[in-house]
């Protein structure tokens, strides 16, 4: 009886992990595990000031700064990218879209105050780009930072307001659209390394490879290439989450 208790009792500890043994470490079983990669999404925010009192037609007028001051509109985007290569690194297409608007007394036009009524300016960034990103060495060297770039076309219809519903329905309202180019360059931190073990719960239960906190800074002229007209060029920071997919 007692040896029967005995290898009951070994046999219940064989099958109990090692005391002190890392079950957070990634083996290489688990790496096979993982579910294929072919995109990600991105959510991001950040300030947007366009320079629309660059427009050489304007001499000394400043109506954007007159207006809304020194602010930026408050721009949140979201980009769907494809990946079409991951190798040394990964490349592919993005497609972005987002929305700012800012909001302010109008001017009055005689004494230059200001009236009771409000205006808005409003815009719907629109962008199609090729991206690149080193992450490579977050793959094989586990090195958490991701530096990647981006190029491409930018699309903004945009429309400004002044007063309530009712006068905006009645006509009082300007509107249009511009074409332009942006280049970025960005940052990304990984995640996983975090917690490894809830990445790859995050990769089995929901698809998400991995996730990234990132920073960018675009380069963006959109100005219809310089044919004149209102200018919504800028210059910008953008901090977001990032998700393979």
């Amino acid at each position: 009886m007692s040896r029967a208790i005995t290898l009951g009792v070994a046999a219940l500890l064989s099958a109990l992990p090692a005391w002190g043994q890392d079950t957070s470490s990634v083996t290489a079983d688990e790496v096979t595990l993982q579910s294929p990669r072919s995109g990600a999404v991105l959510l991001r925010l950040g300030g947007y000031k366009p320079l629309v009192d660059e427009e050489p037609g304007l001499g000394d007028n400043k109506p954007y700064e007159d207006t809304f001051g020194d602010a930026s509109l408050l721009l949140f985007e979201m980009e769907l990218q494809r990946y079409f290569y991951q190798g040394i690194g990964t490349a592919g297409v993005g497609l972005s879209a987002g929305y700012a608007e800012k909001y302010a007394a109008s001017r009055l036009a005689s004494g230059g105050g200001r009236a009771a009524e409000q205006t808005a300016l409003k815009v719907i960034p629109l962008g199609l780009n090729a991206f690149y990103k080193f992450d490579y060495a977050a793959f094989e060297w586990g090195i958490p930072l991701v530096p990647y770039g981006k190029l491409g076309l930018i699309y903004t219809p945009w429309w400004i307001t002044k007063g309530d519903s009712t006068e905006v329905a009645r006509g009082n309202k300007a509107s249009g659209a511009k074409w332009g180019w942006g280049a970025t360059g960005g940052l990304a931190f990984m995640l996983d390394v975090l917690e490894p073990r809830f990445a790859r719960d995050f990769d089995s239960d929901l698809g998400v490879n991995h996730s990234y906190l990132f920073a960018e800074y675009t380069y963006a002229d959109v100005d219809n290439f310089g044919a004149g007209g209102l200018v919504l060029s800028s210059r910008r920071w953008m901090f977001g989450l990032a998700l393979d997919y």
